[in-house]
């Protein structure tokens, strides 16, 4: 790949927030060896991590109406769900404000009367429910450090299913070191009717926790990036398998 420069580089109260290009793609860090977003100038709709085609994989399961994303980074989800459907309405939860001004700035955020930005702690918007209930959340809460862990709390998952239709999703974006976690397992379980789970990386394997199997959760995604997805109720003749079988099926959303 082309070296990349220094575009813009910023501090806030969290840490550094710097953006990084060359002639085909932006990037932005929020510290050494870090990569929180990355587009193609060009195409900016395409998804370039897998983390982030795994998690719209939801959009094989539901056409949403209203969406809601916390943890706006450099607006990914944004540009590919504008370019798959340009009615959603979108709302997009961001701590850092200074992230909000470098999205609209330097990642082509596709400004306009669908978007809402609100400058908050995603877990207070949660709390507060001031929003109209969403057909999904996207939680993609991250740091230069990794995953916050509050998205995997018990009040954070609680408050996300209530502000979710009676048959909407959850995508959360997990890490490798939760691949083990049981206890999030039983959390997401407690609150959703079907817990599925697809494997970013390496193996690129999808797996179905709805029958309560915790296997394919805890044990079969060992070192890799694991992207889950809720639903708040059962779906009539789900199968076990039927999740994994759609990313087979959907080679496009993969790399």
């Amino acid at each position: 790949m082309t070296e990349l420069y220094t575009l813009h580089r910023a501090d806030d109260e969290i840490g550094p927030l710097i953006v990084l290009e060359n002639k085909e793609i932006r990037m932005l860090s929020f510290g050494d060896n870090d990569e929180q977003s990355k587009l193609l100038k060009a195409t900016p709709h395409i998804p370039q991590h897998t983390y982030l085609q795994a998690m719209l994989l939801v959009l094989l399961f539901i056409k949403p109406k209203r969406v809601i994303i916390l943890g706006l980074g450099g607006g990914g989800l944004i540009h590919a769900l504008r370019q798959f459907d340009t009615g959603i309405k979108v709302t997009a939860v961001e701590l850092r404000a200074s992230v909000i001004e470098i999205a609209k700035r330097f990642f082509q955020l596709p400004i306009g009367k669908k978007l809402s930005l609100v400058h908050q702690d995603a877990a207070h918007f949660l709390e507060e429910k001031d929003h109209k209930k969403a057909d999904v959340i996207f939680a993609d809460i991250y740091g230069a450090d990794g995953v916050d862990e509050s998205q995997l709390s018990d009040s954070f998952i609680s408050n996300a299913s209530m502000m979710l239709k009676s048959d909407g999703y959850l995508v959360l974006n997990c890490w490798k070191e939760h691949s083990q976690n049981r206890e999030l397992l039983s959390l997401l379980q407690a609150h959703f009717a079907e817990v599925r789970a697809c494997l970013t990386g390496g193996g690129k394997l999808g797996g179905d926790c709805g029958e309560g199997d915790a296997r394919y959760f805890c044990e079969r995604i060992e070192n890799q990036c694991t992207t889950v997805i809720a639903k708040t109720r059962l779906s009539i003749g789900a199968q076990p398998n039927a999740f994994r079988y759609l990313a087979i099926a959907h080679p496009a959303f993969l790399v």
